[in-house]
């Protein structure tokens, strides 16, 4: 009997971290769809064009444009995944803003003023 508990344990302990490798193929978001829509667009696909007999190929020629797309980019060291990079981080910068000062009558007048 507790020769089985230790293989359970070790199986559950082996198994862990395979489950949670499981759990990486989250669903898309509202804004990811979107964005791929704007970027199978601008590769050429018109998602208009009703019942178009040619859609799969349409579809398919914008999506092969735009994974060369990415390969390019990818190749060049560009970084498209929309998360933002240390250049983009470290481009806003400014300089800290000015208090607002109370106007000298403000001060003396009461929440509860007319009432």
């Amino acid at each position: 009997m507790k020769n089985l508990i230790q293989a359970v344990v070790v199986a559950a302990a082996l198994a862990a971290p395979v489950a949670v490798f499981a759990q990486g193929n989250a669903p898309l978001t509202r804004a990811q769809v979107r964005a791929e829509l704007v970027e199978l667009e601008q590769a050429g696909y018109n998602p208009a064009t009703g019942e178009d007999p040619h859609y799969p190929e349409a579809i398919q020629a914008a999506q092969a444009r735009v994974a060369q797309q990415h390969a390019v980019a990818q190749a060049q060291g560009v970084d498209n995944s929309g998360v933002g990079n240390e250049a983009q981080a470290a481009a806003a910068a400014g300089k800290p803003g000015k208090m607002m000062q109370p106007r000298a009558n403000d001060e003396m007048k009461s929440l509860y003023r007319g009432h």
